[in-house]
């Protein structure tokens, strides 16, 4: 057992689990102020319930053997419930329960992201229950696609995107943000479009200073996503650090450039929005590139994304939250600029077109984000419209518009002048 390993993926853990409340505080500030609570507890209620149901079965799913040896779903008896983990075992760099807890906080936040489609109109009991269903029929096998590795001597076989494919996704831009992305775009087609859109008044952002203290909060959580997944402190990690922090500060530049062309101003709401675009873009690449090819991603990412945010109007969905435009466009940039921008000198140590490693690992590439595509749009749409049947998607057409805080929670985020508090009396829940 590696004391220092097991501290950095210790302290990596504790970062993803920031982003959490960031991701709320995110989307938080991105709403209505009667729309907020709702927001934030659908970040928190869908990433706890996800943690309960990998403590179940879900982390036997992703990294059990392989069923059938075919690489699509891992043994979900093998580690059932997690108590085979607790011995330690001395042969492990780290905990092995540590590297369960560590990927929880993966499968809890890339069910949360989804939330940002559905901003403001979808019960809430509708959403716990397609979080538990979302997770277990896409998340679990995706993730076991793509992050469960064989082992060497042939005892254990993953997934068949990393071992059969091969294709290089680092930290999750395939099993995480491709993955949310489209399931995002599934739920807001099922769900259907917000009341008065796209010209709602209560939809606009009430709060921008929450939208850059949550992106801020998640560019800090990123370093544990990101750097973390590397699972030992050495030079790996440090390189995928580097990278995560220029690439993140280029897509803002990228996305306020555009917005400055296109509209002749760089908004708040864009600076946040760019920075996490080019985050989710640098997530599968981050061990691939070099510094100089982090910032060609975040650039890249970050202009092409505040562009798609417009797909929306143009296609007629309400994706709320613009997670399409941010996590799906963002994630399929990344996963495919790897074919182009990716050396040998990277971690991941693979050369891409651009370092004379021709087509192929752009086409291995363009093949693992078709897969991820198909399996989650499918599935997903399935299980919103198996919800949208069994106890209904939408609220009230009046609670929608009176705003989802009091009819989903019964609570208010902010106090009005109109109905102060008076000392010594009692406050509002």
């Amino acid at each position: 057992m590696d004391t220092g390993h097991t501290a950095w993926i210790l302290a990596a853990a504790a970062l993803v689990c920031l982003l959490i409340p960031a991701l709320a505080l995110f989307y938080g500030g991105m709403v209505g102020s009667r729309r907020i609570l709702n927001m934030m507890m659908m970040c928190f209620g869908g990433v706890s319930i996800v943690a309960v149901l990998w403590t179940l079965f879900g982390y036997s799913a992703v990294f059990g053997d392989s069923v059938g040896g075919l690489g699509l779903i891992g043994d979900v008896t093998q580690y059932l419930g997690l108590g085979q983990l607790m011995p330690e075992d001395p042969e492990a760099a780290v905990p092995v329960a540590l590297f369960a807890a560590f990927q929880l906080f993966f499968a809890g936040i890339t069910t949360a992201i989804i939330a940002g489609a559905a901003a403001g109109r979808m019960k809430f009991g509708a959403w716990m229950l397609f979080a538990g269903l979302w997770s277990t029929l896409v998340y679990l096998p995706v993730a076991h696609w793509v992050f469960a590795l064989s082992a060497e001597d042939g005892s254990v076989t993953g997934g068949w995107i990393l071992n059969g494919l091969k294709a290089v996704d680092f930290a999750g831009g395939t099993a995480v943000h491709i993955n949310a992305g489209v399931a995002a775009l599934a739920l807001s087609l099922v769900l259907g479009r917000s009341a008065n859109w796209p010209k709602s008044e209560h939809v606009r952002p009430h709060s921008r200073p929450l939208v850059l203290i949550g992106a801020g909060m998640l560019w800090t959580g990123w370093f544990g996503f990101n750097a973390g997944s590397a699972l030992a402190a050495g030079n790996s990690a440090a390189v995928v650090f580097l990278n995560t922090a220029v690439a993140g500060a280029a897509a803002l530049l990228g996305w306020i450039a555009v917005e400055r062309l296109r509209l002749g101003r760089a908004s708040s709401i864009g600076a946040a929005s760019g920075l996490v675009a080019g985050l989710v873009a640098i997530t599968p690449a981050c061990g691939a590139v070099s510094p100089l090819g982090a910032i060609a991603i975040g650039a890249i990412a970050g202009a092409v994304c505040s562009l798609a945010i417009e797909w929306k109007f143009r296609l007629g969905f309400d994706d709320s939250l613009d997670v399409v435009g941010v996590h799906l466009v963002g994630g399929i940039v990344g996963t495919l600029l790897i074919g182009l921008f990716a050396t040998e000198a990277a971690p991941n140590g693979v050369n891409g077109l651009f370092y004379g490693g021709g087509l192929a690992l752009f086409g291995t590439q363009a093949l693992a984000t078709a897969a991820v595509l198909v399996y989650s749009f499918i599935v997903t749409w399935i299980t919103a419209k198996i919800v949208q049947l069994t106890v209904g998607l939408r609220i009230d057409p009046e609670d929608e518009l009176r705003g989802i805080d009091l009819a989903a929670h019964a609570e208010e985020a902010y106090l009005t002048d109109e109905e102060p508090v008076r000392l010594g009396s009692p406050s509002r829940s």
